[in-house]
């Protein structure tokens, strides 16, 4: 693959035609096919364990992370959160490799993108400190939300008016239809596995939130989609062809493929603007993270104020994803991203503050239902202490019990 760089001097030659949020928290096997069954069961984890050079990284028993943004990871603040995990049963990390800017948050070695930032200055001391203290790395990759890209290369984005379209917030996205991007994200997440990580996460794999209502107003390209078929189910196609592509072209890098969803996605059969289909990204990744904090639905499963009802709601949304996952012939791991922080920007009797007891009730749901894989989501990445990460500590079933050497990866 040549050398990326996003430059505004590259340009295409045809003519342009024209969410659970984690932003949102800033203020704040297992069993395999047996003989005659008609579909598998949902993985309650991964034995896998993954040589790199002459180390290994090794699959937790099951994972139970927290998000680190590139910021902490290359700080001070990265010395407290090795240790807040040691010191815990939680044994993994989610770290921002591309941002929710677009900016890569490390400098590669020869220069390769022109979006590298120092955030991390040395991925590979890094990369030691997590081997060193058991923790599993998962690099974050934030993929079509990407103000820089979209600026840089406002060809493969969404046009208003002849300028880059942004939301309410300032942010810009670039165009799913392009595969010039998703071969870019790919190259980031290469080289994301070749620093160590034994995980890419994909987040904001979708266009942006309420698209139905401004498609027709917006310029841009289809790429090689039909922009004559139906709007909704284009968007879903590209979507979901991303994730499989994705995961082919990383079938070569031992790396587990991960994506983040919006909850609501498992409510209904597609989400028309954002065109993600819970069903079909699920069968094409080894781990579907649904985003599933309280505070992020409004009133649902007969609960009039779901940031105040952790427990009912997480259990009241496995309730309904676990179904769709059996359904699968080969189903993704379950490992949702739940909340750890206060949402008060909901307003005086819509929230409640989060602290050790609505962390673990998120938990315990989600063990009740034999989700054993969880992510705590706290943009500060400010997490509450004292949790009981594993509400199984101590009972005579341990999920993971051997050291096989084994992977679940699709691709």
């Amino acid at each position: 693959m040549g050398k990326w760089k996003i430059a505004l001097a590259a340009t295409l030659t045809v003519a342009l035609l024209g969410i659970g949020n984690h932003n949102a928290g800033a203020t704040e096997s297992h069993t395999l096919k047996a003989a005659g069954e008609a579909k598998k069961e949902i993985p309650e984890q991964m034995t896998r364990f993954v040589e790199n050079a002459d180390d290994a990284f090794a699959y937790p028993d099951a994972v139970r992370g927290i998000y680190v943004s590139g910021h902490s990871a290359g700080g001070e603040r990265m010395e407290e959160l090795l240790d807040f995990v040691e010191q815990t049963d939680l044994n993994a990390m989610v770290i921002d490799i591309k941002d929710d800017r677009g900016y890569l948050t490390y400098q590669s070695e020869d220069g390769h993108f022109d979006n590298e930032t120092a955030l991390i200055e040395n991925p590979a001391r890094l990369m030691e400190q997590l081997n060193e203290r058991d923790i599993y790395p998962i690099a974050r990759i934030v993929v079509f939300k990407d103000t820089y890209f979209a600026n840089q290369r406002p060809d493969l984005s969404f046009l208003s008016d002849g300028s880059v379209w942004s939301n309410n917030q300032g942010e810009s996205f670039v165009n799913p239809f392009e595969k010039e991007v998703w071969d870019y994200n790919v190259e980031v997440a290469k080289r994301a596995a070749d620093l160590g990580f034994q995980d890419i996460q994909f987040d904001y794999v979708r266009f942006p939130e309420g698209f139905e209502t401004r498609d027709e107003d917006l310029d841009y390209s289809f790429g090689s989609y039909d922009e004559k078929k139906e709007r909704v189910q284009t968007r879903v196609d590209a979507v979901s062809d991303f994730v499989t592509y994705a995961g082919d072209r990383l079938s070569d890098y031992d790396v587990n493929i991960s994506v983040d969803i919006f909850g609501y996605a498992a409510m209904i059969e597609e989400a028309p603007g954002i065109g993600q289909n819970f069903s079909r990204i699920a069968e094409s990744t080894d781990v579907i993270s649904s985003m599933i904090y309280p505070s992020h639905w409004t009133p649902h499963f007969g609960i009039e104020t779901p940031d105040a009802a952790p427990y009912e709601l997480i259990d009241a949304y496995t309730k309904v994803e676990k179904p769709l996952l059996t359904r699968l012939d080969d189903p993704p791991l379950s490992r949702p991203w739940i909340q750890d922080f206060t949402a008060s920007w909901l307003g005086p009797g819509n929230y409640i503050p989060y602290g050790k007891e609505e962390v673990e009730a998120q938990i315990q749901a989600l063990y009740e239902n034999d989700i054993h894989e969880y992510l705590l989501w706290n943009a500060g990445n400010t997490y509450t202490e004292g949790v009981q990460h594993h509400p199984g500590r101590g009972e005579n079933k341990p999920i993971n019990d051997t050291n096989e050497k084994s992977s679940l990866c699709k691709h």
